[in-house]
């Protein structure tokens, strides 16, 4: 059974590329909008975000039903103004976080085909090496065979 010929150093660096960055090529194609929305993506999808938002709120909606009617700055009907911010927040960033949510699941498909690649090299890499042990094995065996049949003279 004749084993099949391991590849050479030299034949795994033709056939495989240089692992590449990512991370960094991503962040070189992106525009200077696409940024501003991954950041206010990043920054609104966060917790901190979310604690603000909701303290402004409890605070507006406490200061203005419970706090002393001359100190109040947008006693009731003004509530409609409060509904009016929030409503332009949401209409405003809906928008901006999904297009920063489709960058980064773009980010992610790339990761992911990146992560492809160095699993295909690892793939040929391994296979090569399994190659030379396999190799490496049948000599050790025909060298075991040889030394069976002539032993060395004590």
């Amino acid at each position: 059974m004749e084993l099949p010929k391991p590849k050479t150093l030299e034949e795994l660096r033709k056939i495989i590329k240089p692992i590449r960055n990512i991370n960094l090529e991503r962040k070189k194609e992106l525009s200077t909008l696409d940024k501003i929305a991954v950041w206010i993506t990043d920054r609104v999808g966060s917790m901190g975000f979310f604690v603000i938002i909701f303290s402004w709120t409890a605070f507006w909606l406490s200061w203005n039903s419970l706090a002393p009617k001359e100190l109040r700055f947008d006693s009731y009907p003004a509530f409609v103004l409060w509904l009016f911010i929030s409503n332009m927040i949401q209409l405003l960033l809906m928008p901006l976080i999904m297009v920063g949510q489709n960058l980064q699941a773009d980010h992610a498909e790339a990761r992911a085909e990146a992560d492809f690649e160095i699993n295909t090299k690892a793939e040929i890499e391994i296979e090569t090496i399994l190659t030379h042990l396999e190799n490496q094995s049948a000599l050790m065996l025909e060298i075991l065979k040889r030394l069976e049949a002539n032993p060395p003279a004590k």
